[in-house]
């Protein structure tokens, strides 16, 4: 076999009939039989094959290490039902009770954690998480299991509380509402859970910015992106008065949105921006005040009105 891409010709004799030995990442020459390369690193693909009859050829390395399997994805799954159908007899039934014994999980921890990651991976589908957000969720719950954390709780409300810690440490913005209508859990449950988790496994996340909630507020609430974006501008302003600190980031990210709304003359009832939100009217109209007070708003809103 010619190789062009490395060598086009040998260096000791200047032939061209070159030999590429694959298995030992060689090139020869067949002429002189000079070694031309050697420890060759092969660039082809790993496991990315679609085509059956070329995976036992070609593969030679099995799929990633995750979290969200109970194994690790480390186990070898002994064959599969069409494989095993080509069998007759007791080589058959031989087969079939290895494939029944190797689902059968030996710890505790493995059973807890087989149940467990099926049912964040449900959570995390319903709430069209990214599966960077699922992998830190599942390496989270796996570390709260093998810690003993998971004891008086339910497993539930731990997965809970763990896909709300990944989302907060990934910036993606998830309310405890939204995990809670998810998973079934009253959301105080979650919060505890929540804390409880990052406070024993010593994971720091930083508080969350109101920010990160405008986009998905605003397409809710079909605003436009000039809405959004002054919305943006709004919240900018607060976190230099530090209007911010001290208050939940979904009532003042949802109150920036209905301010910014009225001065772009699209206007949302409080009760709507709530919903969406996941606040109460109450929150909305006590941020709505203070951001006009300290921000000087009042003016601008009046203007609008006024035309």
């Amino acid at each position: 076999m010619q190789n062009q891409h490395y060598v086009k010709k040998c260096p000791e004799c200047g032939s061209i009939n070159l030999f590429y030995n694959k298995d030992r990442g060689e090139i020869i020459c067949k002429d002189c039989g000079l070694v031309i390369e050697d420890k060759m690193i092969d660039f082809s693909q790993e496991w990315r094959e679609f085509e059956d009859d070329r995976n036992s050829a070609v593969k030679r390395a099995g799929a990633p290490m995750t979290y969200t399997q109970y194994d690790m994805g480390l186990g070898t799954e002994i064959g599969r039902k069409s494989d095993i159908s080509k069998f007759s007899g007791r080589t058959k039934n031989k087969f079939f009770r290895l494939r029944k014994w190797q689902y059968r999980i030996s710890t505790a921890i493995e059973r807890n954690l087989k149940l467990a990651l099926a049912e964040l991976k449900r959570v995390s589908s319903y709430l069209k998480l990214p599966s960077s957000v699922e992998e830190e969720a599942a390496r989270i719950y796996t570390q709260a299991v093998q810690r003993g954390l998971v004891r008086g709780r339910s497993m539930e409300s731990v997965v809970a509380g763990s896909l709300y810690a990944a989302c907060r440490r990934h910036e993606v913005p998830r309310t405890l509402d939204e995990l809670s209508e998810a998973s079934g859990i009253d959301k105080k449950e979650i919060g505890r859970t929540y804390r409880f988790i990052t406070r024993e496994l010593e994971i720091k996340i930083l508080p969350s910015n109101p920010v990160d909630y405008v986009a998905r507020f605003a397409s809710s609430l079909k605003l436009s992106a000039e809405t959004q974006s002054q919305a943006v501008e709004i919240l900018n302003k607060a976190q230099k008065e530090e209007l911010t600190s001290g208050r939940g980031p979904t009532g003042i990210a949802a109150a920036a949105l209905y301010v910014s709304a009225l001065m772009n003359g699209e206007k949302r009832t409080q009760r709507e921006v709530a919903d969406v939100a996941g606040v109460t009217e109450v929150t909305i109209r006590n941020r709505y005040k203070e951001l006009l007070d300290k921000l000087n708003l009042e003016k601008e809103i009046k203007k609008i009105k006024k035309k």
